[in-house]
């Protein structure tokens, strides 16, 4: 491996020069990577979204293999969906001929009626969704077809923000009956040490596993708690967290919740934000204000439909602390990506979900 001279001069002076020769080995191939990188370029292509000015490194930049590949839920909504069936009129409607129909579907027509119905039931993963009528999945199914509309028709300005996207029983369950990244009440976890609630550094989905406070969903999805991190004064009178502005803890529960959203959307802080005055609402970006409507929505839906549900759900189906009903967040939808379903328009063939007045199947 080394020269004849190298090895018959290491052997009659005996030292230990294997290990830094090839530490200068490695050090030097790194050294010549790096400048390969610099010379032609990383080898993978990258897209950005640019977010605020140029130069200000407001953008989110992403691979273009990663942005190029499909959600592999489209899939499965796209096998399940079917044309509607434009009424001509005179047809018989799914009141009259169906038992058992949902509130507000029964003027469909039973064509478009068992269309719908069966698309629910792939949707959900309940193949019998609403044959009994005393099944609690069937008084809850018939809760989700009010929030469901209303997300569609009260919450337009969010989920359509920038092309016609909607929502419909399957942006959430993805064919299971209970939709992944739902979440349940976790804190206080242990008592409380001298007045403030110890539940930081446990490890939550609610923290995204890290050391922030696991209360942050609750606090600001739920109760509604105003959302802030500090006063911009070096020194203020009072009590933080008291006397009208935030203390250290609601600032790192803050720093929870856009931790939380990010992760749930696939973007970072710039996605939303201006990186050199956090603080300005007038220096944000335009998906600032359909996040912040995104906040005000799942307060609304947490609160009228999904905790009103705690007395229908059998013992299995709740929290595992506080025996509550499972909430949604940003992730219950999005799953990692900044529109569900990378934007694909699930309303469109489904207009029985996308309003409570009736249908507008485009004739």
């Amino acid at each position: 491996m080394f020269p004849k001279w190298f090895s018959k001069w290491n052997r009659d002076n005996p030292t230990n020069i294997y290990g830094p020769a090839i530490a200068f080995g490695v050090v030097g191939s790194a050294v010549f990577a790096a400048t390969i990188l610099v010379a032609w370029g990383q080898p993978f292509s990258t897209d950005s979204l640019q977010t605020g000015p140029r130069g200000a490194g407001m953008s989110v930049p992403e691979f273009e293999a990663d942005l190029a590949k499909a959600d592999p839920s489209i899939a499965g909504f796209l096998a399940s969906t079917s044309d509607p069936v434009v009424p001509q009129g005179g047809e018989q409607t799914a009141g009259r001929a169906r038992d058992n129909v949902p509130p507000g579907l029964e003027d469909l027509t039973v064509e478009n009626y068992d269309r719908l119905l069966a698309a629910m039931r792939e949707w959900t993963g309940i193949p019998d969704l609403f044959d009994d009528p005393e099944s609690y999945q069937t008084s809850v199914g018939h809760v989700m077809i009010g929030m469901t509309r209303t997300i569609n028709e009260g919450w337009d300005i969010h989920v359509n923000a920038n092309k016609e996207v909607g929502v419909t029983c399957y942006t959430c369950h993805r064919g299971e009956p209970v939709p992944s990244d739902v979440w349940f009440k976790t804190g206080p976890v242990t008592a409380s040490t001298e007045g403030w609630s110890s539940n930081q550094n446990r490890v939550t989905m609610q923290s995204q596993y890290t050391s922030l406070p696991s209360d942050a969903l609750e606090k600001y999805l739920l109760d509604g708690e105003r959302i802030g991190v500090h006063d911009l004064e070096s020194r203020v009178a009072g009590v933080p967290g008291e006397d009208g502005y935030p203390g250290i803890q609601q600032a790192e529960r803050t720093y929870a919740l856009m931790n939380y959203v990010s992760n749930s959307l696939g973007v970072n802080c710039v996605f939303c934000h201006n990186t050199r005055a956090f603080y300005d609402g007038s220096q944000v970006t335009p998906q600032w204000a359909t996040e912040s409507l995104g906040i005000q929505m799942v307060l609304e839906l947490n609160n009228d439909y999904l905790v009103p549900l705690q007395s229908m759900y059998p013992e299995d189906r709740l929290g595992p602390v506080h025996e509550d009903a499972p909430k949604l967040a940003c992730k219950t939808c999005h799953k990692g990506y900044q529109q569900p379903l990378q934007g694909t328009n699930v309303i469109e063939d489904w207009p029985e979900l996308a309003t409570s007045d009736a249908p507008d199947y485009g004739n």
